[in-house]
């Protein structure tokens, strides 16, 4: 039996997927507990790194009660903070996730249909961050109830975190949208 083209072209899926991007994208970004958990890795990865190499050397080096003006700007808190970005950065640079986000199988992603910029790297990892730490945390909530999993770290940079496994998926949803315009 012959199939024509127009046959073997036409998915009667597609229209419900396209109907339904929103819904499926909901469901492909991670959300707010997976990201959570990356997160408490992550600081334990940092925490390490602090513990083991960061502190024995400025505490080696005799640093460890050098203070500029007040107690908050010491060695010690400028080494953990310059560690704490550099972290996040460098990973995010590289490998487009943490450890954290590795563990949990998620990564960083453009939504401008382009690899990550350093400019959104940074933008995200350090502006971001210091933004919604500024505000005890909170600003990260918002990852809870945006459409695609995003907290004010990954609106201003225009990122997202996504499971590894839906990437080809959300490409694919991307491009349908990019076809229908």
């Amino acid at each position: 039996m012959e199939t024509t083209e127009q046959q073997t072209s036409y998915n009667p899926i597609l229209p419900v997927i396209q109907h339904q991007k929103d819904d499926i994208q909901r469901f492909l970004f991670a959300g707010f507990g997976s990201r959570f958990v990356a997160y408490i890795i992550d600081l334990m990865v940092i925490w390490g790194i602090n513990s083991i190499v960061v502190h024995p050397i400025i505490k080696m080096a005799g640093l460890q009660e050098v203070t500029l003006w007040i107690n908050m700007f010491s060695v010690s808190n400028i080494a953990t903070t310059i560690i704490f970005f550099l972290y996040f950065i460098l990973m995010t640079k590289f490998f487009r996730a943490t450890l954290g986000k590795m563990i949990l199988g998620i990564s960083v992603v453009s939504l401008a249909d382009q690899p990550l910029t350093i400019g959104q790297i940074i933008f995200r990892e350090c502006v971001g961050r210091y933004i919604s730490m500024a505000f005890s945390g909170l600003p990260y909530i918002v990852v809870a109830f945006t459409k695609r999993h995003q907290g004010i770290h990954d609106l201003f940079a225009d990122t997202s975190v996504i499971r590894n496994r839906f990437t080809k998926l959300n490409d694919y949803l991307e491009q349908q949208t990019v076809d229908e315009i």
